[in-house]
């Protein structure tokens, strides 16, 4: 189950940022990358994704709360996702630890990112957590 959750994540993280830099059907995109990335749990994935989206607006406001110094428009094209989802699931879905919503959004930066996505990432979610 981890690993299907884990690409799960990927997908939508996938989905937050190309809508960033185009308009696409958010649904598509998101059954294409489930496709491509093989046994993920769509189910979870779809709630994900529409809360991450439908709370956006909000969740931006949060992240940036916990991130001073950053406005989330400044922030790296990978966290910004990242950062999107792991708010979302730690503030709104109660079906994972925040410890381990936390290592998979870190682990997904690190994969996608750099050593200094993570890290961010990492210091964001661990101060939204606190909270």
């Amino acid at each position: 189950m981890a690993r299907k959750r884990h690409l799960s994540r990927i997908a939508v993280m996938q989905v937050l940022f190309e809508r960033e830099y185009r308009e696409i059907d958010d649904i598509k995109s998101l059954q294409k990358n489930i496709k491509e990335l093989g046994n993920a749990d769509e189910e979870f994935a779809l709630t994900l994704l529409e809360g991450s989206i439908s709370m956006a607006d909000e969740l931006k406001k949060v992240i940036e709360s916990k991130a001073p110094e950053w406005s989330f428009d400044r922030m790296d094209p990978i966290a910004r996702p990242v950062l999107i989802m792991g708010a979302f699931e730690l503030l709104y879905a109660d079906d994972a630890p925040p410890a381990v919503v936390m290592n998979e959004c870190i682990e997904i930066a690190k994969e996608y990112g750099s050593d200094e996505t993570s890290k961010f990432v990492n210091g964001v979610l661990n101060a939204l957590a606190k909270a």
